[in-house]
């Protein structure tokens, strides 16, 4: 099974990216944010068309959104919080198969933030603390089995998940108050597939800023994106790419899809 995860940033615009990314990796599962689109305008023949039977998908105009693109029956899983309570389209989950080979998956768009690391003076980094607390404390109140958990997480908590930890530390998004919450939120059960295949040591990068005019040989990167899975998938894991090429492809995203392979 390969599940590909990528933050879009604009369904409607990069259908054209989406499909090549399907032609060259051919995922089963491919797990989208940002996608910007309310349900009713979310382009599900052209989804379809690309070999997903199975699409279930969360929108609004502008914000936000998440989708789950599946060539194998998915049912939507209907138990998950409304986070925050703002309604605002930030996950999706649905179950892939049927008893005790099924596998649930999670799609996670985390808010970003904003640029002030103070809650007190940003309501947006105020907002993003309380969303990852939240989140690990509805995990950590559940027996999970058999769970991938997906998306754009907004933080790289490691050090080597950014260019240089010391000059990022007051940054939005490399904070020890995101950093150290969102590996909170981890250990209630999960594995950091990722770092499973590439040492901690290593740096690792899935997100570059438009603002870097040469992107690649700067690489002032950090990785925003993640996959965790339960540790009863370890074995399972088969392998990992960050599909880096992918920034350089015709009006990209600033997020690169990442890619892991595993049985199921």
């Amino acid at each position: 099974m390969r599940i590909v995860t990528w933050n879009i940033n604009s369904l409607r615009l990069r259908m054209p990216l989406l499909a090549r990314l399907c032609a060259e990796t051919a995922p089963d599962m491919v797990c989208l944010q940002e996608t910007k689109v309310p349900d009713a305008l979310f382009p599900l023949e052209a989804v379809r068309a690309l070999g997903f039977g199975h699409v279930a998908y969360r929108g609004m105009k502008g914000y936000n959104g998440v989708a789950i693109l599946s060539r194998q029956p998915v049912q939507v899983l209907e138990d998950t919080p409304d986070w925050c309570a703002r309604g605002d389209c930030r996950h999706l989950a649905v179950r892939h198969g049927s008893g005790e080979t099924a596998i649930d998956v999670h799609d996670f768009y985390v808010p970003a933030g904003g640029d002030i690391p103070d809650p007190d003076e940003n309501p947006k980094f105020a907002h993003k603390l309380a969303f990852v607390e939240e989140a690990r404390h509805w995990f950590s109140a559940r027996a999970m089995r058999r769970t991938v958990l997906v998306g754009d997480l907004n933080i790289a908590p490691l050090e080597h998940d950014v260019w240089s930890h010391k000059q990022l530390l007051k940054i939005v998004s490399h904070t020890p108050a995101e950093t150290e919450r969102l590996l909170a939120w981890q250990q209630t059960g999960f594995i950091d597939a990722m770092r499973h295949f590439v040492p901690p040591a290593e740096k690792l990068y899935t997100w570059w800023s438009y603002r870097n005019r040469d992107w690649s040989a700067s690489d002032r990167g950090r990785r925003l994106d993640h996959v965790w899975v339960t540790p009863d998938l370890r074995d399972a894991l088969r392998g990992m790419q960050v599909l880096r090429p992918a920034r350089d492809w015709d009006k990209p995203s600033d997020h690169v899809p990442v890619i892991v392979d595993m049985d199921a």
